[in-house]
């Protein structure tokens, strides 16, 4: 098991420069409308986390990464529902159940910014919130400060407990 876990260690060590777009590319799919429902990523990007600090990897540019790439996932999710709303209110689930977006209109009128930052703490909500938030004509400049904000801290709550532990462990 240790030439596994030192191979492994190794890899990440070695090609450090494919890191960061990885943990992009996954925090972008963790975010992008209905992807993050079959895309399994804050559990990969938890293990990557202990990998990175397990391997000494510098954290801060890993959690830069994983910042972008799910702000990024919720922009194109917001600009989607902004520009495809008629398509999108057709498609399954809304079109089955036309009182989510109303439901999701009172929801934003009511909450806002504040609404998008918890959505993203929220698996299922994750993906969905930044895309009704277009939909419902959200204000754009509140929803991006919500969307930096809240991508900012859910990279660190998703990366740091991970690098910690590794970090706390082979000290």
């Amino acid at each position: 098991m240790e030439t596994v876990i030192a191979a492994v260690l190794g890899l990440v060590r070695t090609h450090t420069a494919l890191l960061l777009p990885v943990v992009c590319g996954l925090a972008f799919g963790e975010s992008l409308a209905f992807i993050s429902l079959l895309l399994p990523a804050t559990v990969i990007l938890i293990a990557l986390g202990g990998l990175v600090g397990a391997a000494d990897v510098t954290f801060w540019p890993v959690w830069c990464a994983a910042a972008a790439g799910a702000v990024m996932g919720d922009w194109v999710s917001y600009w989607l529902g902004l520009h495809y709303r008629a398509v999108i209110s057709q498609q399954w689930p809304l079109s089955r159940h036309p009182e989510l977006l109303t439901r999701g209109h009172i929801f934003f009128v009511r909450w806002g910014a504040i609404g998008v930052f918890v959505g993203r703490f929220f698996g299922p909500l994750r993906c969905v919130v930044p895309l009704i938030a277009g939909v419902c004509d959200m204000s754009q400049v509140p929803f991006q400060i919500a969307n930096v904000a809240s991508a900012t801290i859910w990279a660190l709550v998703v990366l740091a407990p991970g690098w910690a532990a590794a970090t706390w462990l082979l000290q």
